[in-house]
């Protein structure tokens, strides 16, 4: 990662976190890789994920202080806090104790941005919700996160990433086509509804410079989830006809899976009928390319039983190194099924340096790479309530 800049491209940006779990914290992570100070309000117990552990992250005593609500930090906060938390300050704060929430209210008044991810309406009675905030301060980036938005019929009910998941289509696709139903491994449905929201504030910001006004960004798990369909979602739209799971196939492109060798499984992904025809040749399938059955892909979706039973019966011959590294040779896209241990391991992974260790705690930082611009990666999570309303310089 090269960069010339001496400064982050959001060094000053100030950025107000009212948010918990991990679409807002997300989004709020990633504007303080981005330069942002990112002061995260949380209540006397803290955020919940602070104990959804194991496993957890030692604190030192140097990270450990009191607050003013609660005693000392405990000892130890859970990895998933570490995930999405980087960068941030922590001011405890009740919002029953009127210093503490006219102390949030002067905040938001001086903020750039606030994030949220309260149940509709629910910051309005501390007068924190972006009718009042704009009020007084007309610039204000606000993001609003909740599982299905600001409005509709199903705007007060509450929304998690594994309903989300449900809901929007997403886990009638995934898994095997014979199986149940599968989420995903990691919670997307908030990730990319907080990814969405950086996208949400960054265009905000820029139009802010042109206007000199900010404005309310409603940002929900539904919608994000639903968007991200992509091609499955355009497949229905246009055939009328929804997708079904298909295990590791893809609905769109053949031969596209995984596929069993002598000593495991390898993931052979063709894109054109030219990559077919150089994996016909690696696996001595000489006669297939010109078999009308396999000749092009459309045909190859219809025979993809039959496909895939000849690819893997000539694929077992093969170790898998051995036979990855001639796909690869010949131009055809081949890869092993990593655990995340074998992923971080990569070369290519050490190389990028997306693994960081600030402060001694590990963690990904955002994938960003800029030529002028560095990130600012250098703190962890902080402690529960490690700065206090007195040491914002706001």
């Amino acid at each position: 990662m090269t960069n010339t800049g001496q400064r982050p491209i959001y060094d000053g940006l100030r950025v107000l976190d009212l948010s918990r779990i991990l679409a807002g914290p997300w989004l709020g992570q990633t504007l303080a890789d981005l330069g942002a100070d990112v002061v995260k309000i949380e209540s006397p117990a803290g955020d919940d994920t602070r104990q959804w552990g194991p496993p957890f992250v030692e604190s030192s005593e140097k990270r450990q202080r009191a607050t003013p609500h609660q005693g000392a930090e405990p000892k130890a906060t859970a990895a998933y806090f570490y995930a999405c938390n980087r960068g941030k300050r922590s001011v405890v704060a009740d919002f029953r104790n009127p210093e503490d929430l006219a102390a949030v209210q002067r905040l938001a008044v001086r903020a750039d941005v606030i994030i949220e991810n309260y149940k509709v309406g629910g910051l309005a009675k501390f007068d924190l919700d972006y009718a009042s905030v704009a009020a007084a301060n007309p610039g204000v980036v606000y993001a609003s996160i909740t599982g299905f938005g600001q409005d509709g019929p199903r705007a007060e009910q509450p929304g998690y990433d594994l309903l989300i998941q449900g809901m929007s289509g997403i886990m009638d696709i995934t898994g095997d086509a014979g199986g149940e139903p599968q989420k995903m491994g990691v919670a997307f449905a908030d990730i990319f509804t907080g990814l969405y929201g950086v996208i949400g504030v960054q265009a905000a910001l820029a139009e802010r410079q042109k206007s000199g006004r900010g404005q309310h960004i409603d940002l929900a798990l539904f919608d994000a989830m639903s968007a991200v369909l992509a091609n499955q979602a355009l497949n229905f739209m246009v055939s009328g006809t929804a997708p079904s799971r298909k295990g590791n196939r893809h609905p769109n492109l053949v031969p596209y899976e995984v596929f069993a060798c002598a000593d495991g499984h390898l993931i052979i992904a063709t894109g054109n009928d030219r990559q077919f025809a150089a994996l016909c040749t690696v696996l001595d399938l000489h006669d297939l390319p010109e078999d009308p059955a396999y000749a092009s892909n459309a045909a190859r979706i219809e025979n993809v039983e039959a496909l895939a039973g000849k690819i893997n019966a000539a694929a077992s011959w093969f170790r898998r190194a051995e036979l990855i590294d001639q796909l690869l040779a010949a131009g055809v896209p081949a890869g092993p099924i990593n655990t995340i241990a074998q992923a971080q391991a990569d070369p290519q992974f050490m190389h990028r340096s997306v693994a960081i260790e600030p402060e001694g705690v590990p963690g990904l930082r955002t994938p960003l790479n800029f030529s002028e611009s560095p990130l600012r990666v250098t703190k962890t999570a902080p402690a529960l309530g490690a700065s206090t309303f007195d040491d914002l310089d706001w």
